[in-house]
């Protein structure tokens, strides 16, 4: 335990433009998720800040947790967190399924958040790799 409270102190002790830049990415992807969810009638939160909770609160510090990972890491992990926070997001009844949605009549309606899981898991190594982009090209230099 105290090797991996030591490892996120260092991990989580980055430069504050980083952390800038991953809660702008982020929360745009996030309401943008929660604005297509709600469009195609797929899935959505139930109160608006729950986008910057679950997107900037939860994700962005497990992304610094994983950035520099190897991919199949990032994935893994983030299938974990990703589990997790869909099981409580529908446990819960902070998130809504719209009834016989794409998903549900595509892979069937008891697979649904084990698909949404599967989905949002590659947000990790997705969000670490854009951010990376962004901050390298602004910055020059690696975050």
């Amino acid at each position: 335990m105290k090797d991996f409270i030591q490892y996120a102190k260092l991990k989580l002790s980055v430069d504050w433009r980083l952390i800038l830049i991953y809660c702008l990415v982020y929360s745009i992807w996030g309401f943008g998720m929660n604005w297509l969810g709600i469009t195609l009638e797929i899935a959505k939160f139930t109160y608006w800040w729950q986008v910057i909770t679950t997107y900037i609160l939860y994700m962005v510090p497990i992304s610094l947790l994983l950035r520099n990972r190897p991919f199949y890491e990032q994935y893994a992990y983030g299938l974990i967190a990703m589990g997790l926070l869909e099981f409580g997001g529908y446990a819960m009844q902070t998130s809504y399924a719209y009834p016989n949605n794409l998903l549900d009549q595509f892979f069937g309606g008891r697979t649904f958040a084990l698909a949404m899981a599967l989905f949002f898991a590659l947000y990790f190594p997705a969000g670490n790799w854009l951010v990376g982009t962004i901050y390298q090209r602004i910055f020059h230099q690696k975050p």
